[in-house]
């Protein structure tokens, strides 16, 4: 990814996450780097992950006030590193080939931070992001598809585009997408961001 391109994607995810108004986004945000990003290397088309298939119909359907980042995103997508956590062991097929993140800010992304990351998961429809746990503390912004959240002990709830949803450190959470695939951003911070999301037992 060119370095123009990573400073266009990312400064349309902070102007997107400022939008929101919310006091704890902004709040995590007092983390976001100020370092101009650094140029990445371009995955090959072999790398793509199966789940970028759902990507082009998800930024299609982005809610208006996250559409412009949606399509950049969208044009951006073979230039960026997409990843997988677990194994298809730990999740099965079904997830496995309809997931993915992306990082834009951290220890992997283009804008490096020690201590906040910024990325994309991308969730296709009918799919279950199981019960898993991190210590980082996080936010999700869905910017397309509504989808069931669950978090710690609390039900099931669905929630729609624009939402801000927060999942306090270590607690349990998961997601289960409708008829439609997920798109959304994601915070976490940490001052261990190489740590890994560990999947519940039981």
């Amino acid at each position: 990814m060119t370095a123009l391109g990573a400073v266009d994607l990312i400064e349309e995810a902070r102007r997107l996450l400022i939008g929101l108004k919310s006091p704890l986004v902004i709040e995590f945000l007092e983390l976001w780097p100020t370092a101009a990003p650094r140029t990445v290397a371009v995955q090959s088309a072999a790398a793509a992950i199966p789940g970028l298939r759902h990507l082009s119909e998800a930024s299609a359907q982005a809610a208006p006030f996250s559409a412009s980042f949606a399509g950049t995103l969208a044009a951006a997508a073979p230039s960026l590193t997409w990843r997988r956590s677990y194994s298809p062991a730990e999740v099965g097929a079904g997830f496995w080939d309809n997931y993915g993140w992306t990082e834009l800010v951290g220890l992997t992304g283009p804008a490096h931070c020690d201590k906040l990351a910024c990325g994309v998961l991308l969730l296709g429809a009918h799919v279950t992001y199981p019960l898993h746990h991190h210590e980082a503390e996080e936010i999700y912004v869905p910017l397309s598809g509504t989808a069931d959240w669950k978090v710690g002990a609390h039900p099931w709830e669905a929630l729609p585009p624009g939402s801000v949803i927060h999942h306090p450190r270590n607690e349990s959470h998961a997601m289960h997408t409708g008829e439609t695939a997920l798109l959304a951003l994601y915070l976490w911070r940490s001052d261990n961001l190489a740590q890994i999301s560990r999947l519940d037992v039981g």
